[in-house]
């Protein structure tokens, strides 16, 4: 290409001399606009192949990352597994094909199951590559396998969520991402959420353990943890967005419930919400909209379970009076507490308010 324009400059050079003046002044304009024309090319050349090395600089490092996202001993097979099987250029033998309980495959046109549990969807990829060429089959197979399906590689979310199944997961994930799949938590969700571990986590976490410490040994890793929602919803607390692995079920624990019955103006059942945890007596009369005229405010009783007390609850006499005027301390209510507040000073009255207020605690309206 550089001869050809030197030739062709020649030429112009040449036919420029032979030329009258205007002849020589056109040229000399041409030759500039020409020369502008080259210096443009060259850079844009340049520009392109520096966006194209950017770009390429780029790719290889999403592809890096997107490589990372997954690792191998995160996907391994297991029976009952569906797997999708494409041999190139073979479309009778691209299928479907499920893995049996004992963790076999079974092919067309191999004489013997292939053991395919326990192998990673590339490990089993190249041995059935292998089968097919030392039967005579294909020489030269070229297989890929994905798992489709698989009861092992999914995460079972149930409890106070919007969407409670089971959701496929191939690999590690977190306890927000599997809280999204399910439309997050609902009205009920009480304050925490338990991760039960499975196969692949207590394998994968044992291994991790045993790299950190010296000397090669795991530690003994937790079946259940325990993650407190409140943390990890509403502090955005990153420590509590803890590991989710195939095979792992999280559960969302359901509010707690506690009671206010007998003389308030909307008596009933309210939910211990995470905004609720604290709650305590007087926010619960706030809660029930207050005391009627008639109420007994030195009388009040918490009826609490308690397995050591007589019929499993004792009654804890409460002074709304002294606590309304800042002269006791206002005491914490707990999940199933029954808030009572009698309209007569008869102690015999409030015995059975007491015993009705159990029995009433079953058909009340629950306030969320």
């Amino acid at each position: 290409m550089a001869s050809g324009i030197k030739a062709l400059l020649l030429s112009a050079r040449s036919y420029c001399n032979a030329g009258s003046k205007v002849v020589i002044w056109l040229c000399a304009l041409t030759a500039t606009l020409f020369m502008f024309g080259l210096a443009g090319l060259a850079w844009a050349g340049s520009s392109s192949s520096e966006k194209a090395d950017d770009r390429g600089g780029k790719a290889g490092v999403a592809s890096s990352a997107e490589q990372g996202t997954l690792k191998a001993e995160e996907t391994l097979i297991y029976p009952n597994d569906l797997l999708a099987i494409q041999v190139f250029d073979v479309e009778q033998m691209t299928h479907d094909y499920r893995v049996s309980a004992t963790g076999t495959l079974t092919l067309p046109l191999l004489a013997e199951p292939i053991r395919a549990a326990g192998l990673t969807p590339q490990q089993l990829a190249e041995l059935v590559s292998e089968k097919f060429k030392e039967s005579g089959v294909l020489s030269h197979a070229r297989v890929t396998i994905t798992i489709r399906e698989s009861r092992i590689h999914a995460v079972a979310v149930a409890g106070a969520v919007k969407k409670p199944q089971i959701y496929p997961v191939f690999g590690r994930t977190t306890l927000l991402d599997v809280l999204s799949e399910a439309e997050g938590v609902s009205e009920e969700a009480g304050a925490s959420v338990i991760v039960t571990r499975g196969e692949v986590a207590q394998r994968i976490l044992e291994a991790e353990s045993a790299g950190a410490v010296d000397g090669g040994e795991s530690q003994v890793i937790p079946t259940t943890v325990t993650v407190d929602l409140t943390r990890l919803l509403d502090a955005g607390d990153t420590t509590a967005n803890i590991d989710v692995f195939p095979g792992d079920r999280v559960t969302v624990q359901r509010a707690g419930t506690f009671y206010v019955v007998g003389a308030v103006m909307r008596g009933g059942g309210f939910l211990l919400t995470r905004s609720r945890q604290d709650i305590t007596v007087l926010r619960a009369i706030a809660l029930a909209e207050n005391l009627t005229p008639t109420a007994k405010r030195k009388k009040a009783i918490v009826i609490r379970q308690n397995s050591s007390a007589p019929g499993g609850r004792e009654q804890i006499p409460i002074n709304l009076e002294a606590m309304l005027k800042g002269r006791a301390p206002d005491m914490p209510l707990q999940d199933s507490d029954i808030l009572y507040v009698p309209d007569s000073t008869s102690a015999k009255m409030i015995r059975k308010g007491a015993e009705a207020a159990v029995q009433v605690t079953t058909g009340v309206l629950i306030f969320r």
